[in-house]
């Protein structure tokens, strides 16, 4: 199981997550996010990271052309779309793209038949913000032919990760605020007791 640690704003924390095993670092070019970063400081933190650290951009709702412009200048190996992005602009992203969807009770998951060529993350639905919020969504509610394709975010810690693991199965998981002293800043003491228990679950 893959690990993206999200919303990383600094290169201490950057360089934290990645020396204790990070597969993905995501940075939310989101402006209204608490974790937002700027293309230049993101651009700055992904110079000092290891090669084989997968660097993922969060974007919600932005055009195509922004979108890889941003991708190219800072960097990035992925996509991240966390909005209410249309399949057809998948195909204009020139990187792989991951689609996030926010999933609620009602969450019609046929519509990811609609959608190609992306990987698919399912975060928490919020009326208020897109993603970051924290919380679980029913993990009941994924259909379980589709489990070990999925990255799954939303509220996910060491209190809940044995579930995950031994329930859930995703391909990947993505962790942010579970692991931050305040948005946008890492707890040290979080993040290493969050992978030492990662190294002993698997």
């Amino acid at each position: 199981m893959k690990v993206k640690i999200c919303g990383i704003t600094n290169i201490e924390d950057a360089l934290l997550c990645e020396k204790l095993g990070a597969d993905a670092l995501g940075f939310i070019f989101y402006d209204k996010s608490k974790r937002f970063v700027s293309a230049e400081s993101a651009s700055e933190i992904i110079k000092q990271l290891s090669p084989f650290t997968l660097k993922v951009g969060v974007f919600v709702n932005e055009a195509s052309e922004i979108i890889n412009s941003v991708s190219k200048k800072v960097g990035l190996n992925i996509v991240q779309l966390h909005g209410d992005e249309t399949p057809q602009q998948i195909n204009e992203i020139n990187l792989p793209v991951i689609k996030a969807f926010r999933i609620r009770n009602d969450f019609n998951f046929n519509i990811l038949d609609t959608y190609m060529n992306c990987h698919f993350l399912f975060d928490t639905y919020s009326s208020e913000q897109y993603g970051g919020t924290g919380n679980t969504f029913d993990w009941d509610l994924i259909p379980k032919h589709i489990t070990d394709k999925i990255i799954l975010s939303g509220g996910i810690s060491s209190l809940n990760i044995g579930k995950v693991f031994a329930g859930i199965k995703p391909s990947a998981i993505d962790v942010s605020s579970s692991l931050e002293e305040y948005p946008g800043k890492k707890s040290e003491k979080k993040v290493n007791e969050f992978f030492n228990y990662l190294k002993g679950t698997k």
